[in-house]
């Protein structure tokens, strides 16, 4: 990396909670200032890692859009603002008077690449969610829909589409992986997913590496939050749709929302805020869960659910509905210890 020319970057937050910077703090092998370092990309400036504030941030931006600072990555946190009617004035960046809309449309048009961290900034998240009073919306998407606020036709000056990084929060090493691609040279087109995801995640379910396969298989099912069983049936898992690698490229060395206890709400989807029932419960026709594994055919999976309930073992039926192992897998008999 040493012989490749620097990358500068600026990272910019609009209408988000910050979460995903305070994830990326957390990156880990390396952490985020090595890496940066390592793939020769220089921080322009962050909103909670920089000193420059007020009217040296402004001057900066202006030097960018003036050409007198080269703009190679250009990272925006949280959805665009576009209320009300579509002026952007309910979020205005400090200091201008101008909406922050207007800022990040200009900024992006002299970007060597628009990236997206966060499912906010992707598709609207979180802020969009409801009936949308602040009309925010992702950076080419809204929610579904390709647009946004740059446009479906928007690409940078190589071709690409905005880079969703979508998740809510996004684990560190999307994002660290997703630069160090750009900062190679070897992020095409084809690396980006049907929604703009980086496939180097987004290729996963959340599904492979779950801890609780094993009840999944059998169809032991948890029947409150604290169970060790499967939460697909009953308590809204969406692991087996969701694109992303949260059980084998674990956080913080350890731990993912499964592995806490909670079901996945598939956060790196284009509308995951609306599923149009509480997160944690299973929508159901006929007693039959809705949101099935997405490349199975529903014919197919009850027929093997009602296969694997009747197969259960004891262990499993019983460890399903407990908040700890009360049954251990058991010796075969004869079996020498």
């Amino acid at each position: 990396m040493s012989d490749q020319p620097s990358l500068n970057l600026l990272w910019l937050q609009s209408g988000g909670c910050g979460g995903c910077s305070l994830s990326l703090l957390c990156a880990e092998g390396p952490d985020l200032f090595t890496l940066l370092e390592s793939a020769g990309i220089n921080l322009l400036w962050h909103p909670s890692l920089s000193e420059a504030s007020g009217s040296e941030l402004i001057e900066l931006l202006k030097s960018i859009l003036d050409g007198e600072v080269r703009l190679d990555l250009l990272c925006l946190e949280g959805s665009v603002v576009c209320g009300p009617n579509g002026s952007g004035k309910f979020h205005r960046f400090a200091g201008t008077d101008q909406p922050m809309m207007q800022w990040i449309e200009r900024l992006a048009k002299v970007a060597g690449h628009v990236i997206a961290v966060g499912s906010c900034a992707a598709y609207g998240g979180i802020t969009a969610a409801g009936n949308n009073p602040s009309e925010s919306c992702g950076l080419q998407y809204d929610e579904h829909e390709k647009g946004g606020l740059l446009g479906q036709s928007f690409s940078d000056e190589s071709g690409l589409p905005v880079i969703n990084i979508a998740g809510c929060p996004v684990h560190p090493n999307w994002v660290s992986e997703t630069l160090v691609q750009l900062a190679c040279g070897e992020l095409q087109r084809q690396h980006l997913d049907h929604v703009g995801r980086p496939r180097s995640y987004a290729d996963h379910l959340v599904h492979h590496g779950c801890p609780r396969n094993e009840f999944y298989e059998y169809k032991a099912s948890a029947e409150k939050s604290s169970d060790l069983g499967c939460m697909m049936e009953h308590m809204g898992c969406l692991g087996t749709q969701a694109h992303a690698d949260c059980n084998t490229r674990l956080w913080n060395g350890e731990g993912s929302c499964l592995r806490g206890g909670y079901a996945c709400i598939n956060c790196t989807a284009p509308g995951f805020e609306e599923p149009g029932h509480p997160f944690t419960e299973t929508p159901k026709i006929a007693g039959i869960p809705v949101g099935l594994p997405t490349d199975m055919p529903k014919a197919w999976f009850v027929a093997l659910a009602s296969l694997a309930k009747a197969a259960t073992p004891k262990r499993l039926k019983e460890n399903a509905v407990a908040d700890h192992i009360r049954v251990p897998p058991s010796r075969k008999p004869g079996e020498k210890t």
